[in-house]
């Protein structure tokens, strides 16, 4: 049993060793020429003394070092200012592009609708009209021209009855007057002979 004990506890202390290692090997090295500005700051921090006065802490820190800390610091806000007007540059580029794209895209959706439209539109008498608005119209007139052709043969078979009926009239008013000619043509021949007839017996008796 106190053999087991030993054995989990150098097992322990081996898992912290390794562990510690690994935190060691992680850590960056510390250095005012690289590494980002906080690891500059942990670095000034590590390198300045200390002191005590009047109970509060002082730390005190070269002057070469807290320029170069300064110098790095003015560096990176330069190397920062300059990839912001980069980003900026880039967002206006963006901006500018997509803008252009927004405007191609309405154009687009413009055409698009005046396409749909002439598509679903016909021409009548130089107007666009849409296609029911289009084939009611012809219809209508279609319809108002068969209308007007069968009305036209009414009023034509009409008028043909009329003068076949006319015509009848007429040929039987003809009949008439020529039989009420010759009969008249008869009476005034009989007229004339009996006339001459006492003119002749007129004359015999003398």
């Amino acid at each position: 049993m106190k053999s087991f004990r030993t054995l989990i506890i150098i097992l322990f202390a081996f898992a912290l060793g390794s562990v510690s290692a690994q935190e060691t090997a992680v850590q960056p090295e510390l250095s005012l020429d690289k590494g980002p500005i906080t690891s500059q700051f942990d670095f000034i921090y590590k390198k300045s003394g200390n002191y005590r006065a009047d109970g509060k802490k002082y730390e005190v820190v070269r002057t070469i070092s807290l320029d170069k800390l300064r110098q790095n610091v003015l560096d990176s806000l330069k190397g920062f200012n300059q990839k912001i007007d980069e980003l900026n540059t880039t967002i206006s580029g963006h901006e500018s592009t997509i803008a252009s794209l927004n405007g191609k895209l309405e154009e687009t959706t413009n055409n698009l609708v005046g396409v749909t439209e002439e598509k679903d539109s016909m021409s009548f008498l130089g107007i666009l009209v849409s296609k029911a608005t289009y084939n009611t119209i012809l219809w209508s007139v279609i319809f108002g021209l068969l209308g007007l052709m069968l009305f036209f043969m009414y009023k034509f078979r009409r008028s043909n009855i009329l003068t076949q009926e006319a015509k009848t009239s007429l040929s039987e008013v003809e009949e008439e007057y020529e039989d009420h000619r010759r009969r008249a043509l008869e009476r005034e021949q009989k007229i004339s002979r009996q006339l001459q007839d006492e003119i002749n017996k007129y004359k015999k008796s003398k």
